[in-house]
């Protein structure tokens, strides 16, 4: 049966083009043969009712997915091996605290030894940019603010220390899902908990900067270990006092 036969107009629900994608790959899912060619821009614009842009994100939606390869002036296809995707989380399923708590697990074993490479590739501009990042988190501290920014900022900084580019994808892919450590500043109603809250991650951050400072990767492996797991313990108690 060709897709275009069972194309019809979208319920106004969620975003049209992740709607748009969301069906699309049902269809290549349950449907459609590897190679097969989809609809074209205008067919799927008049079938579903969206615009051109709809489309366009709704197909690159596919492409960094892996289901769908596009050939210019040609259309997009079908990949002939759907089962090699790309590994990615999906938002909607990280909901329980379980599910979190499996992101940061995964994200202790990347920084942990991001920053063991860290600390025995350094340069110099590399070690005051993350020099610089604790400032920011030092600054950000001291305008009452709760510094996710600057303390992404101070990990992400580690990560290009590295000098291996995927650690960087890798957490910038992640860093949507530091949410958890924004719930939990923002679970702490007074400004002196919060302050005091900061001042601990920082005495932390401290930690694993000196030791990719001094070029120790073992203690600079330590540090970020110690931070993580201290992450995810607040967490652990922070969520709990939330059920309670």
């Amino acid at each position: 049966m060709s897709l275009l036969a069972l194309l019809e107009p979208l319920p106004p629900v969620q975003t049209r083009a992740s709607e748009l994608a969301d069906r699309l790959t049902d269809e290549i899912k349950t449907r459609l043969e590897p190679g097969a060619r989809l609809p074209t821009e205008q067919e799927m614009m008049s079938a579903f009712g969206v615009s051109r842009t709809v489309v366009r994100e709704a197909v690159a939606a596919l492409r960094a997915e892996g289901l769908v390869e596009t050939r210019q002036g040609v259309g997009a296809f079908v990949t002939r091996d759907v089962q090699r995707r790309p590994f990615r989380i999906d938002p909607a399923a990280v909901s329980s605290i379980a599910d979190v708590l499996h992101v940061m697990e995964l994200r202790t074993g990347v920084e942990v030894e991001a920053a063991g490479i860290a600390a025995e590739r350094v340069s110099t501009p590399a070690r005051e940019r993350i020099g610089r990042a604790l400032l920011a988190f030092d600054a950000a501290v001291r305008r009452g603010e709760s510094a996710i920014e600057e303390d992404f900022r101070f990990h992400q900084s580690i990560a290009a220390a590295t000098g291996n580019p995927q650690f960087v994808r890798f957490l910038e892919f992640l860093g949507r899902f530091l949410i958890p450590r924004q719930s939990v500043r923002l679970g702490l109603q007074r400004q002196e908990d919060l302050k005091a809250y900061l001042q601990r991650i920082q005495l932390e951050h401290r930690r694993i900067y000196d030791a990719i400072r001094d070029r120790d990767s073992t203690a600079a492996r330590r540090a970020m270990r110690a931070h993580l797991m201290g992450s995810r313990r607040r967490y652990r108690r922070f969520a709990a006092a939330e059920k309670a």
